[in-house]
């Protein structure tokens, strides 16, 4: 439960906890945000790691000039990228024993959701699920274990990294420091994981009413 609260003390405070990291660490700041948007997008067992706040509240820094935009963005679409590819040889290579062997850890009901999202939508999965969380976790995973041509499955993902990655940290570094957004930055944060959340709920109650 401690442990749960200090994740979620994180997650509501990135901009302060992002800060201390600038401070404390420096350039290695860069290293850190790599991983984890590597390990967000790259094992299937961290969907839970932020990604869009995290984004955001890195841009936001860049705008504060903390961090660099020119250096942070270009990082981050390669760490996005790397961990697509990642998970998506995982997936191809052992994704079928993998299932089995987590005894849970890996739950099929989101690799079922994701495929029928990946079924609905084609190719474009890999790019629209970039702004999907746990989606955008495990759709290079399905895409991997359903044999998707990897050059296809590799434009969508360059063209996915560059539009997420993009797209929030250019957000932040515009958006992030102005006064009523910068005095109320955790709201914005559970906004935002609201909003991305968004999707996957709908889904969620749709498939109920059609079990009911």
């Amino acid at each position: 439960m401690d442990l749960l609260a200090a994740f979620i003390d994180i997650v509501l405070h990135l901009d302060a906890h992002l800060l201390k990291l600038t401070v404390d660490y420096g350039v290695w700041v860069y290293a850190i945000l790599f991983l984890i948007i590597y390990c967000e997008t790259g094992l299937v067992v961290t969907p839970f790691l932020p990604g869009d706040s995290l984004l955001f509240v890195a841009g936001a820094l860049c705008g504060l000039g903390a961090l660099q935009l020119e250096l942070l963005a270009p990082l981050l679409m390669l760490a996005a990228f790397g961990g697509d590819n990642t998970n998506y040889w995982i997936g191809r290579l052992i994704g079928m024993r993998l299932l089995k062997r987590t005894d849970g850890l890996i739950k099929r009901e989101h690799i079922d959701k994701t495929h029928s999202f990946y079924e609905k939508h084609g190719g474009k999965t890999i790019l629209f699920a970039r702004f999907l969380p746990i989606i955008r976790t495990f759709a290079p995973f399905v895409a991997g274990v359903g044999l998707m041509r990897y050059r296809l499955f590799m434009l969508f993902s360059a063209l996915g990294s560059v539009v997420w990655i993009g797209s929030l940290t250019v957000a932040g570094y515009f958006f992030g420091n102005i006064p009523a957004v910068k005095n109320n930055l955790t709201l914005i944060i559970v906004a935002i994981i609201v909003i991305s959340l968004l999707p996957a709920l709908r889904e969620v109650i749709r498939h109920r009413k059609r079990a009911v």
